[in-house]
């Protein structure tokens, strides 16, 4: 393509040109460090400082700071800070509030070798545990044993009202294997 045949390609090669110039000239400002224009002021309102602190976060910086995604801060942050609003609408977290909140809820470092038991805590009564893995060697399926622990209303490990044949599988599993050879007659 001769840029002579297409005329309105010049046209927005140009206007792209123009605006590559525009953000090498921002880029080359930047690197520069132009000193900053002083600005008039009464005595005693203004103090020169060689670098600022910060003085609060956006919800974003405040997500990238901590590692979280943008709803976890409005939905676990936000509701437990004081924040600031600003005149457009911008919802800013002051560092002092952020770290505040983070030293509320720090944690001490484990000990070497102090491990937490994996997964959850067995919390269903060991009769329990035992009637399901009776009832499963007599002979009972998941569901038949799931329907009388419903109907009996025994409440589940984390205190539900529901039994389930996959939760009456999941106990039998965590609570060790199931001898194979009273379960013999179900195999065949």
């Amino acid at each position: 393509m001769h840029h002579r045949c297409y005329p309105t390609h010049r046209l927005l090669y140009a206007a792209m040109s123009a605006k590559r110039k525009k953000r090498r000239e921002r880029k080359r400002l930047r690197q520069r460090r132009v000193e900053p224009k002083l600005i008039w002021a009464p005595p005693g309102e203004l103090h020169e400082v060689v670098e600022a602190e910060r003085l609060a976060y956006s919800r974003r910086q405040a997500a990238e700071a901590l590692g979280v995604s943008i709803s976890t801060i409005d939905r676990r942050l936000v509701p437990s800070v004081s924040t600031v609003k600003t005149p457009w609408g911008q919802r800013l977290i002051p560092v002092a509030e952020l770290e505040r909140f983070l030293g509320e809820h720090l944690e001490p470092p484990r000990e070497t070798g102090e491990r937490g038991a994996p997964g959850r805590p067995p919390s269903l009564p060991r009769r329990v545990v035992e009637g399901i893995r009776l009832e499963y060697t007599r002979g009972r399926g998941f569901a038949d044993i799931a329907r009388q622990l419903n109907e009996d209303g025994v409440p589940t490990a984390h205190g539900g009202r529901q039994w389930w044949p996959s939760t009456v599988r999941a106990v039998l599993v965590r609570s060790g294997p199931v001898p194979s050879a009273e379960r013999s007659d179900r195999a065949a």
